[in-house]
């Protein structure tokens, strides 16, 4: 699960397994499995970084995975 802001201030809790896609608009939509969409503060790359961290902390991807995601934003 992971947590993000609503574009009004509220606080929202997500399964980061849910999710089927994020995308700016310029907003930040997150679209989930089942079919719900969310429109949150965070930036996209910001919620990717949850997403992998989460995955990171259950065990479903190793820690090269959270460090591929911060070298690619350094280029």
């Amino acid at each position: 699960m992971i947590a993000l802001t609503r574009m009004d201030g509220s606080h929202l809790i997500i399964s980061a397994l849910m999710i089927e896609s994020i995308e700016s608009t310029p907003d930040t939509v997150i679209s989930l499995t089942s079919g719900r969409k969310y429109v949150v503060k965070e930036l996209a790359d910001d919620v990717v970084h949850k997403v992998t961290v989460y995955l990171q902390e259950i065990g479903l991807v190793g820690a090269h995975a959270a460090n591929r995601h911060e070298v690619s934003h350094e280029r």
